[in-house]
């Protein structure tokens, strides 16, 4: 892959969306039970390597904002990045239905490492925080996320922004 200044460009800008949205969204992308919305652009990968450090830095400044402590800085910002280079292996697949696999990798992923989150930290039961954290991600990955994808895919001009 060739570094170019637009991609370093456009992955700084999906970081600063996904945080600006994250903050400003606050009580509903944090807490017991969450829908994280900027967690729609984890499908960007889908399409390109180079969004994956900007969702992996604007979930790092997100959880620094959201007040869940170092925990979910780390393990938090862990899991999009295992989501977003989950996706991206998912969109280099010939697999003519690939387009609804990828935003299943942070729906699981945060599922499992953001129920543990909130189980140490809150003390909730381990399978409902799992289960509020998919639902959450379900609505914001595919509600918002494969859309995303679809409009991406029509619009020949901003596919080629992230090819």
């Amino acid at each position: 892959m060739k570094i170019t200044v637009r991609k370093i460009v456009f992955g700084a800008l999906i970081g600063a969306i996904y945080a600006v949205l994250g903050i400003l969204l606050k009580p509903i992308v944090s807490g017991e039970i969450q829908v994280r919305v900027p967690e729609a652009l984890t499908v960007l990968p889908y399409f390109s390597s180079f969004s994956i450090l900007g969702l992996f830095v604007g979930c790092i400044v997100t959880n620094i904002f959201t007040g869940n402590g170092l925990i979910d800085i780390v393990f938090g910002s862990a899991a999009t990045l295992l989501a977003a280079i989950s996706t991206y292996y998912i969109g280099k697949t010939k697999l003519r239905f690939k387009k609804y696999l990828a935003p299943l990798p942070p729906v699981i992923i945060n599922a499992v490492v953001v129920g543990f989150i909130l189980n140490y930290l809150y003390q909730l039961p381990l399978i409902a925080s799992m289960l509020w954290v998919g639902l959450g991600q379900t609505i914001a990955c595919y509600g918002l996320g494969l859309p995303l994808i679809h409009v991406i895919e029509k619009n020949s001009k901003l596919k080629s922004y992230l090819e």
